[in-house]
C-alpha cells in the first residue's frame, strides 16, 4: 500500500530553516512527481513546490523562490523540502503528495492532481 509520511516540522524564528521530510512506502512507479503543499487556517491548500521521482521537473511557488529547495534521495526513498530564511507567512500545515499519473499535465499546483496524501506536519514561524 502506498504510503507518505512527512517529518521535520516545529516551530522556528523567523530568518530562521526547517528541513522536511517526505518518506514514500509501497512505491511500484517507475516515474511520479512528489509535491509539497501547505494550508494556513481559513486558506485554501497551495502548492509549494514538486519534483520528479527522477530529480527533474521542479516547480516552485514564486512566494518561496530563492529560500526553499526540493530534492530526492532514491537510496532512502525520501524527497526533503529545505526551507531557508523562515518567514511569519510560512506557518502552515505542510502536506506532501503524490501524483501517480502525471504525464500531460499543465499544471503542477493543482492538489486534485495528486492522488495519495501524507497526514501533514505543522510548521510555526514566531518570534
Amino acid at each position: 500500500q502506498l504510503q507518505l509520511v512527512e517529518s521535520g516540522g516545529g516551530l522556528v524564528q523567523p530568518g530562521e530553516s526547517l528541513r522536511l521530510s517526505c518518506e514514500l512506502s509501497g512505491i511500484t512507479l517507475n516515474y511520479y512527481v512528489i509535491g509539497w503543499f501547505r494550508q494556513a487556517p481559513g486558506q485554501e491548500r497551495e502548492g509549494v513546490a514538486s519534483i520528479g521521482s527522477a530529480g527533474g521537473y521542479i516547480n516552485l511557488a514564486d512566494s518561496v523562490k530563492g529560500r526553499f529547495t526540493v530534492y530526492n534521495d532514491n537510496v532512502k526513498n525520501t524527497t526533503y523540502l529545505r526551507m531557508d530564511s523562515l518567514q511569519f507567512e510560512d506557518t502552515a500545515v505542510y502536506y506532501c503528495a503524490i501524483d501517480t499519473l502525471p504525464l500531460y499535465r499543465t499544471t503542477w499546483d493543482d492538489p486534485g492532481d495528486y492522488d495519495y496524501w501524507g497526514q501533514g506536519t505543522q510548521v510555526a514561524v514566531s518570534s
